[in-house]
């Protein structure tokens, strides 16, 4: 009996598929997977303050093209909007305190709210706040 010739160029396992394994755990201990980094705390940190710090930049620099597009932005909202950019920034660079994620879903929450002054700041508000939700999301898959 011959055995099936194998085409050496090919990286298949001849073995078969491997065992389906729970997400985030290791296959032989049954405990969480680390994560590889060497410092995930800070690793999931500079996450959540670039995140804010490119929200911050994103509002300021929408300013200008809201208010020449559509001419209706007013002081209130160019108000709301540093504010928030204020905020975002602030709390980018608090985020070794523990609140500071929580501060930053209802910063999340308020520039939804901003779409009450225009249209656009919905609009900013939930690709932010999908963002936002993501590095939530791995920061719950890093630090468990």
């Amino acid at each position: 009996m011959t055995s099936p010739e194998r085409d050496p160029h090919t990286t298949e396992d001849p073995t078969g598929p491997p065992a389906e394994q729970p997400v985030g755990e290791e296959p032989t201990t049954g405990q969480p997977r680390r994560s590889g980094l060497r410092n995930p705390e800070r690793a999931v940190r500079g996450l959540g303050a670039g995140t804010l710090s490119l929200e911050a930049l994103v509002l300021l620099l929408a300013i200008q093209p809201i208010r020449v597009v559509r001419g209706d932005l007013g002081g209130a909202a160019i108000g709301a909007v540093v504010a928030l950019a204020v905020a975002a920034v602030v709390l980018a660079g608090m985020m070794r305190r523990p609140w500071a994620w929580n501060a930053g879903t209802v910063l999340q929450g308020l520039l939804l709210l901003g779409g009450l002054l225009h249209w656009s700041l919905l609009g900013l508000g939930i690709i932010f706040a999908l963002v936002w939700a993501y590095a939530l999301h791995v920061r719950r898959v890093i630090l468990g």
